[in-house]
């Protein structure tokens, strides 16, 4: 019995060193301000997280070159919830069981964050969410924020582009039936733009990961239509911008920020051509917060140009940091109101104020590719 007793304290340090448990210790040694992160790092919509996670980055090293907060270093803990449901709820318990972060940062889908929201909000640590623009996201909790505008804003400015730029009377609309930001996004749109007069002729969905859309496309392409409507991601719009030029389509195709990937115009090329959809931000704005945002970007990551959801992290890390230090503390219902009470801060993607619903009141914009490119067409401010 007494040789079983002196092996057990060395299994117990085994464990805890296979289980990351020494992190736990460095943490509660108050040398470093733990925040935690989970992204789509890799998986369907890998460039979503990891364009998010360049900009939390880039933040986080910004900060601490800067001196930290509140006299402290921040230590960013990223998980990869590689693109999947159920993944962001094991991330985010191990983040705040485990690893014992003030605060978590993430994510860009809003059914992804919609499955971490409730675990951060009964633990009560506070939840930034760069770009999940559903409202439900929000609304699971006071813990929970977002730096992004909402679909219903996005539906209602996307209907009156339709309606006054597009001239569109009578439009498509292509929702994927998988994706929780994709029928939210839709429904505000078709509120807004029946409300304002317009007509969806044709109202069509597809599945997210198919590859083949010429069925849905072919009856589009019979209705009449001044434009097609497609509420969804970058992977399957860029695929649906292919065949519908293949089909012979030519009314311009409209989206939201779900566009928003190098990879729309990397896999679509010239199909994308002329198409629009409403983001976040201009990376090409003479603003010199943006300009210093983007070279120091490009510096950090061999040249590469940050696109919305890279500034939306940068934002989100950037916010926290500064509720943290106005809280002057790391208390989770402390961190919750100073979070609450952020107002006009200066942030890449606008100046953000979080409002009584915890979502941000800031400007979008709606940018149309020309040759590769993506270009300004319209700024809307709140």
């Amino acid at each position: 019995m007494k040789r079983q007793l002196f092996l057990f304290p060395s299994l117990a340090l085994i464990a805890a060193a296979s289980l990351g448990l020494t992190n736990c210790n460095k943490s509660n040694s108050g040398d470093t301000i733990r925040i935690g992160e989970f992204a789509s790092l890799t998986g369907k919509e890998a460039t979503f997280g990891t364009s998010s996670h360049e900009g939390t980055l880039l933040a986080v090293e910004e900060i601490n070159a800067a001196g930290g907060v509140l006299g402290k270093k921040l230590e960013l803990l990223t998980e990869d919830d590689q693109s999947k449901s159920g993944e962001p709820a094991n991330a985010v318990n191990k983040l705040i069981s485990k690893d014992n972060v003030v605060a978590i940062l993430g994510e860009v889908s809003s059914g992804r964050s919609k499955e971490a929201a409730p675990i951060c909000q009964g633990n009560k640590v506070p939840m930034i969410s760069p770009a999940s623009t559903n409202p439900d996201v929000t609304q699971k909790g006071d813990y929970i924020f977002r730096v992004c505008f909402t679909d219903i804003l996005q539906g209602k400015v996307l209907a009156n582009f339709a309606m006054k730029t597009l001239k569109a009377t009578r439009v498509a609309v292509l929702t994927d039936v998988k994706n929780e930001y994709s029928k939210g996004l839709a429904k505000y749109f078709k509120a807004a733009y029946t409300a304002a007069g317009g007509a969806v002729a044709v109202e069509l969905d597809y599945n997210g990961g198919e590859k083949d859309f010429k069925g849905q496309l072919t009856t589009i392409k019979g209705a009449g239509v001044q434009a097609i409507f497609i509420p969804g991601y970058y992977a399957e719009v860029a695929l649906l911008c292919i065949q519908a030029k293949q089909l012979g389509i030519t009314v311009p195709l409209f989206g939201g920020d779900g566009w928003e990937s190098p990879d729309l115009t990397g896999v679509g090329k010239d199909a994308v051509d002329g198409q629009y959809f409403s983001t976040h931000c201009d990376a090409e704005s003479p603003e010199p917060v943006v300009k210093a945002f983007v070279e120091g970007y490009k510096k950090r990551f061999d040249g590469k140009v940050p696109d919305a959801m890279a500034m939306l992290g940068y934002d989100s890390a950037k916010i926290l940091a500064d509720a943290i230090k106005r809280a002057g503390s790391t208390d989770g219902a402390k961190l919750r109101d100073a979070i609450a009470q952020t107002k006009d801060f200066p942030g890449v993607t606008g100046k953000i104020t979080i409002d009584a619903e915890r979502n941000a009141t800031k400007p979008m914009v709606i940018l149309q590719v020309r040759n590769g490119k993506l270009n300004l067409v319209e700024t809307i401010n709140p």
